[in-house]
């Protein structure tokens, strides 16, 4: 009886569709996978990737190769298939301390494919088909082996016709995203790279997830064909130089999983794919974990933190905002005017705001002299330190300038992680790799810069024209895979100007997720803002229940509403050079409960509010004007359930 139900499922959800061509699809049939094996044109065996919501019955993605070069051993062209596993459902609820929402829920269908290379070395491919897309990852199931990975040949083929948003590959991932067709530039681009086939109706974004000690970091490279997207190693020069490009592995192994976020724009944008496929939780303790706001000087105030006596002004921010944190960055081991690092401590803590600290990397990895620079370098450097730190009552650290993915610096970044969570420190990465998920497994590392923020006003002055319409793709692309740490909500100006309003600065607090949210403006530019705008900022959350997109497209406008408890929170941005207005139907509110609104708009002009009070159900519809470059948020408190 048993094996006549998993034949059924076999047949259900895994159709043969021609001499060894096989079809898995999502739970929510929207989604399938075909596999197809090499033939005259095609080399290795590959998936083809179909969105059923399709208007025809083309490919998503027409193809992805998939194989391995290990040191001792190929597979790719020459494996053959031995069996497929019986179809597994994936079905799971877990919970976030932070990120876009606190308790996540995914379905897949996933199946494994047994191959065999022309010498009888195993090779295994797991597939899993989930309602908001694919991921896969490969296996080597023998024991005691210890190899080199000389090459991935994952490769994504593109459609001519796709639009896609790329950032060129750095290695701190500060880039700009580019849109682009067919007629794309070659080169090697970071991730999550996002994808719109029009003729399939599909948005796709791909990135990778668990990266974990066994493997080194990869990204893009359309070098070679410029519609094919093929996975590569770190750059040997990155990282100064130092550690090796190729990874090396340990056999029984698995490779980090390869994901593709598919669907519509809303689908992409509150998927939580990346987390869904990454390992639980390893902290027994986690109630020590707190997200949260931060004040933070050096956007304003370059060598803030050498001068004893702002990191007093931006502590007494925190401390009358309500905020819970505030960040020592460089220069805290050559504080001066007045006190020194016990000096600030002391007076941070005893204003019930914890304080964050800033290191370098250090090493030969990187260029960066500023100090200190090597106290993160050893597991002994950081008992070491991390001890003193939990003397001065510092709450967490920022590690900046690492440079590189390769597999010894993947092993640093959890080395930090794990050591710091021994002694209850909060973690967040400057100068880094994009997530890949880590916040899930880790959940004291809150969030991680990777982007091109607000501390480009201080860097470029190109920075003033690009911002706006860079901020109105970070919500499609980076922010979908982790937290970001931008730096947002900056009315006053630094070295360079804001062309943006004050609404769209505002909405950035909300528009952006990071556990660690550090709302970068010199303390007047806060305590000049109306008392609505304060009191918003007071309360604004880190972490958050859910998410919603509202509407956008990138590069030119975007909406999001995220929960926290019974509360939403909505915001908006345009990059466009004119007014416009919206009409908002507020369907993602609870229905059956009337909410109070605060809406907080662009006024008459960009450095003016207009604020008003009003009332609304799930039912209703909200108005809203943007100026140019301009933006909004909406706050809706729960009041009372309809009376029939």
């Amino acid at each position: 009886m048993k094996e006549l139900f998993y034949t059924l499922v076999f047949l259900i959800f895994f159709t043969r569709l021609s001499a060894q061509e096989f079809m898995l699809s999502s739970p929510n049939e929207l989604i399938r996978v075909e596999l197809h094996q090499p033939d005259e044109v095609t080399e290795n065996w590959y998936f083809k990737v179909f969105y059923n919501e399709s208007p025809s019955e083309k490919a998503l993605i027409p193809k992805i190769d998939l194989g391995l070069a290990r040191s001792d051993a190929n597979f790719s062209s020459n494996l053959k298939l031995q069996k497929i596993g019986k179809v597994k459902k994936v079905s799971e609820v877990y919970n976030l301390i932070h990120g876009k929402r606190s308790s996540p829920s995914n379905a897949a269908r996933e199946v494994t494919f047994y191959f065999r290379n022309d010498s009888g070395k195993k090779m295994n491919t797991v597939l899993r088909v989930y309602n908001d897309g694919v991921a896969f990852r490969y296996e080597f199931p023998d024991k005691e082996g210890n190899f080199s990975i000389d090459n991935e040949f994952t490769a994504f083929s593109i459609s001519v016709d796709a639009t896609r948003w790329l950032e060129k590959w750095n290695p701190a991932n500060e880039g700009l995203y580019q849109q682009m067709q067919g007629d794309s530039l070659r080169g090697e681009w970071g991730y999550p790279a996002l994808f719109h086939d029009r003729d399939t109706i599909g948005w796709y974004l791909i990135h990778e997830a668990n990266l974990n000690r066994t493997y080194a970091g990869t990204k893009l490279s359309n070098t070679k064909n410029i519609n094919t997207y093929n996975l590569v190693f770190p750059n040997p020069g990155d990282g100064r130089g130092t550690g090796k490009s190729k990874p090396d592995i340990s056999t029984p192994w698995q490779s980090p999983w390869r994901v593709i976020i598919i669907g519509n724009l809303a689908t992409v944008t509150e998927s939580t794919l990346v987390t869904d496929v990454s390992d639980p939780v390893k902290l027994k303790d986690t109630d020590w974990i707190e997200p949260g706001l931060v004040s933070w000087n050096y956007w304003s105030s370059n060598h803030g933190t050498k001068d004893y006596q702002i990191v007093k002004k931006f502590a007494d921010l925190a401390g009358k905002m309500g905020w819970k944190y505030t960040l020592l960055d460089w220069e805290w081991d050559a504080m001066g005017n007045g006190g020194n690092l016990e000096d600030a401590t002391a007076y941070i803590n005893k204003l019930g705001v914890k304080p964050l600290i800033w290191y370098n990397s250090g090493g030969d990895h990187t260029w960066v002299p500023a100090t200190p620079k090597d106290r993160m370098l050893t597991h002994e450097n950081r008992v070491q330190e991390f001890t003193k730190l939990n003397e001065l009552g510092i709450a967490g650290i920022k590690v900046d300038f690492f440079e590189s993915e390769k597999q010894n610096m993947i092993n640093y970044y959890l080395d930090i992680v794990e050591d710091a969570a021994d002694f209850n420190l909060l973690v967040y990465f400057h100068g880094s790799l994009v997530p890949r998920g880590w916040s899930r497994t880790y959940p004291n590392l809150m969030t991680y810069e990777a982007v091109r923020g607000a501390e480009w006003y201080n860097n470029v002055p190109t920075f003033t024209m690009n911002a706006p319409q860079h901020n109105t793709i970070l919500p499609f692309t980076r922010n979908v895979v982790g937290p970001m740490d931008y730096t947002p909500v900056t009315f006053t100006n630094s070295q360079y100007p804001h062309v943006t309003s004050y609404g769209h600065e505002l909405a950035l607090g909300i528009m952006f997720e990071s556990g660690l949210q550090h709302l970068a403006d010199r303390p007047e530019g806060y305590y000049s803002l109306p008392e609505e705008v304060i009191t918003i900022l007071k309360k604004l959350p880190a972490a958050w229940d859910d998410t919603k997109f509202i509407y956008g497209y990138p590069g030119k406008n975007a909406a999001l509403a995220r929960r926290k408890n019974g509360t939403w929170y909505m915001a908006g941005i345009s990059s466009e050079l004119r007014e416009t207005e919206k009409e908002i139907a507020l369907e993602f509110l609870k229905p059956g409960i009337e909410y109070q609104l605060k809406l907080v708009q662009d006024g008459e002009h960009d450095k003016a509010f207009k604020i008003s009070d009003g009332k609304g159900t799930s039912e209703d519809t909200l108005k809203v004007k943007l100026l140019r470059r301009g933006g909004f948020i909406a706050v809706f408190e729960p009041i009372k359930p309809l009376t029939k």
